[in-house]
Order: structure tokens, then sequence, then C-alpha cells
């Protein structure tokens, strides 16, 4: 362990604070086209995640460090976040680009809160203390809850924003009680060292544990609603439908992300000796998860609707992997990288399809696709048959991954559930599709001839598919990479 206020712990997070205030700067002092937001922010980002490489060259495998005074986590973790959050900021903004661009001056605010969200989110998956952790929660929230209403030209956009903020600042209250709880049955809000939260509890038995089992389950309903899982999901499909179409991707990848880095590692690495108490409420959330959202999207007619459900159904296959704890963590990882990657591809053609800024995507919008854009629909189709989980796709590795997971901890009716789930999901899944490639639009229906796709929202596809299939295909040597190099 390393108490000490070295700047290389917090590299990445520097880099994206200076790209923000490089951006703002250079936007009021010198007007520029909107190539100059794109060096600016592709600078800052990869500045990241080539930090984030080097994080994890030196340290993947390694004991966990802790700095600023144990505050800051360094290790294969983390660094593996910061590999997945600034590349996945990257293709949020190519998707998101023509929308910035079309927002005037204020596009360089629409980049700088994407780059704070990336920000906040690496800082969720490399905070070792709750306050750190808190503070990471909240840069990145408040920069969602902007870009969830950043247009500011529909109802529905700022009813979204509103009402992610209520409920996400509601949430973020039960996660700060939920701390204050744990320091009170510990002593301390520091994950890791002498006095930590995890040493506190692998050598203490606690004799009246109401204190700290309170405190887990408000920690565990805040990271919850973070990423929209049963029965703390009702913001989601609001949210998604109603928020601008080019941002709604990023939007619902990262916080799957940084939700789930938190998660991971507050459960497994912090409160680990606890596993008894949290593990089977894990499981209740994970299969309330994957029935209720797999029931809830066979219902709707809006596709983002449909993606925001199930997005709750697959909230629920990623926490199928942590009932198994640490040894689950690596499967948790492959799958919420892939799953991202799908999600930003998936809501990049429904912003083409209904437009940038439009807020709903009725599947009548989605009529006869296959004819009107070949090559888009072909996208899509690939990545809802991964979400469906269809074998030589990444979504297949990734359910296969974190059902062994469960089963090897003894959680074979969770399987089965989430299996049954599956099953049931490729209906709507399957919906969409006919819909693209056997139904004509309706009589009137003025739909464009080709949906107009600028070259970032291409670029982002070509990544989806390529990963898709790649790790579909082959997808055991990332999976006993982050298996073996990610002990937390």
């Amino acid at each position: 362990m390393n108490g000490s206020l070295t700047f290389l712990s917090v590299a990445p997070e520097i880099a994206l604070a200076a790209a923000v205030v490089l951006l703002l700067l250079v936007e009021v002092t010198f007007k520029p086209r909107a190539w100059a937001w794109a060096v600016v922010a592709g600078a800052g980002l990869a500045a990241g995640t080539a930090l984030s490489a080097w994080q994890w060259v030196a340290h993947r495998g390694a004991d966990t460090g802790t700095f600023w005074n144990g505050m800051i986590a360094v290790d294969g973790f983390a660094a593996l976040a910061g590999l997945l959050v600034f590349p996945l900021a990257g293709l949020g903004l190519m998707s998101a680009w023509r929308l910035a661009a079309s927002q005037g001056r204020r596009g360089a605010e629409f980049i700088a809160l994407v780059l704070l969200a990336a920000a906040g989110a690496h800082l969720m998956a490399a905070a070792a203390d709750f306050i750190m952790l808190f503070i990471g929660l909240e840069v990145f929230s408040l920069s969602l809850y902007v870009l969830a209403g950043f247009t500011r030209e529909r109802v529905d956009a700022d009813e979204a924003s509103l009402k992610y903020f209520l409920l996400g600042a509601f949430a973020s209250a039960v996660f700060l009680y939920g701390v204050a709880l744990v320091f009170a049955a510990t002593g301390s809000t520091t994950f890791y060292g002498d006095g930590g939260i995890a040493d506190y509890l692998a050598g203490t038995v606690i004799f009246r544990p109401g204190v700290l089992l309170a405190g887990l389950a408000l920690l565990l309903v805040g990271l919850a609603f973070k990423v929209s899982a049963a029965p703390f999901h009702v913001w989601a499909p609001d949210v998604y439908q109603g928020a601008p179409g080019g941002v709604t991707g990023f939007l619902a990848a990262a916080a799957k992300v940084a939700g789930f880095a938190a998660l991971a590692r507050v459960l497994t690495a912090v409160l680990g000796a606890r596993a008894d108490d949290w593990v089977p409420a894990v499981a209740v959330l994970a299969a309330a998860s994957v029935v209720v959202g797999t029931l809830l999207a066979i219902v709707q007619d809006d596709v983002k609707r449909l993606l925001a459900y199930s997005s709750v159904a697959h909230a629920g296959f990623i926490l199928t992997a942590l009932v198994a704890g640490r040894g689950g963590v690596g499967d948790m990882w492959f799958y919420l990288a892939t799953y991202a990657v799908q999600v930003l591809g998936a809501f990049t053609v429904a912003a083409a399809v209904s437009g940038d800024r439009a807020g709903r995507s009725p599947l009548a919008h989605w009529a006869g696709l296959g004819r009107r854009a070949p090559w888009l629909a072909a996208a899509m189709t690939l990545m809802l048959l991964a979400m469906a989980g269809i074998p030589l796709t990444a979504g297949f590795a990734g359910k296969v991954a974190v059902f062994r997971a469960a089963i090897d901890a003894g959680y074979l009716w969770l399987v089965i559930v989430a299996v049954l789930a599956t099953v049931a999901g490729l209906f709507f899944y399957l919906r969409v599709i006919v819909a693209m490639y056997l139904a004509s639009p309706e009589e009137g229906a003025s739909l464009p001839a080709s949906p107009a796709v600028g070259w970032g929202a291409r670029f982002v596809l070509a990544v989806a598919a390529a990963a898709t299939l790649v790790f579909g295909i082959a997808p055991w040597p990332l999976l006993e990479v982050l298996r073996d190099a990610l002990p937390l």
C-alpha cells in the first residue's frame, strides 16, 4: 500500500480535465470550427487511454495500491475501466457528432460534458474510499443529467432530464446514507489498508450487524439504480426515449460501465467478507431484472423503450456473474464490455433511423429499413442477435461466461431463470428484425428513402460489428486475460 500523493495515480482524470478546460478556452477565445473540438477531445481521450494502458501493463495481476491517503486505487481493475470508458466516450462522440455540431457554439459544452462523464466514470472505478466514489458518481451523473436534455427543443427531452435528475438525486441520497451506516458500523470510509473496511470486516466479528446490513442494503439500492436493475429501473425507459437520439447510446453504455465497476469493487473487494449477506440479495436482483426487463420489453412499440427494458434484463445478466464474488469479476467485465459496444451500436442506428435530435423511435419508422438502407439494417440485426445471445456473437459468449460463473457458485436456479428469459427475449429482438425486412411502411408515412448517416456513426457501427463478431468467434483470449488479471 502507498499513501503518497503522486499525480500519476490520477493521470487519466487530469488528462480529461485538461482537455475540458482547453476545449472551452479555445471555443471562447478563437471560436473554431468543429474539427478543432475533435482534435482537443480526441487528444484528451487518447491520453486517458494511453495512461490507462500504462497502468494496466504496470499493475495488472498485482495487489491494489492506494494513493492520495487511501482515496485512489491503482490496479488492473481501474486500468481496465479506463481502457473501456475512454474509447467508449470517443465512440459515443463519433456517434453524436452531428448532434454536437448542430448545436453551434454549445457543441463545445456538449463535448465537455461527455469528457467529464468519462472522467467521473473512471473515478468511480478507481475510487478506494466511499467519499471519492461519491464524488466520481456525482461528476458522472450530473453530466448525464444535462446531456439527456441538452437540445432543449422537446418537452419529452426536458422531462427525461428532470426525471433523471430527481430520481438520480434520490438514489445518490440513498447511497450516501448507506455510506454513513457503513461508517457507523466499521469506523472507516476507506476500502483498503490498515483500518480500512475490508481489513476490519476480515478480522472482526460483528455481533450486532444490523447497522452494517442496513448500510449494505442502501449501497446496493443506490448503485442498482445507476445500472437500471429492477425494481430500480423506472427512470430508464423514459430517459432513453426522451433523450436526443445521438446521445442515448453513450448514456446507456456509460451508465452500465460506471455503475457495475463501482458495484463490483464495493461488493467483492470491500465487502467480500460479508458475501453471505449480499450474494443472495444480488441473486434476487438479477432474477427480478431479467424477468421484468424481458416481460416489459415484449409489449413495447418504440424501439428506444424496447432497448431500455432490454438494458434492464442485461443488468440482470451482468449481476448473475457477481453472485460468484471475485471469481465472476472477469466474466462480468467481458459481458459488460461487449454489451456496451452493442448497445452503443444499436442506439447509433436508432439515431440514424429516427433522427439525432428525435426522442421517440416508433417501430413503424423501421418498416422496410432492409430495403431503404441494407447495411444499416444489417448492423442493427447483428447488434440485436448479439443481445439475444445467438451463437458466434459476443453476446452468446458473454452469457455462457456469466452462467458458468453462477453455476460454479451454486446458483443453478438463477441460471435457469436467465436462460428462460433469454429464450423469451428472442421475441422482441426478432420483432424489430421482422419489421426491418418483412414489413412495408404504412401508407402515407414520410420516411426517408435512405437515412442519413455521418462518418462518425459509420465508424462506430464498423467497430461494434467487428468487436461483436471477433469476440463471439474467439472470446477465450480476452476472457482468460480478464479472469487472471483482476484479483481486486
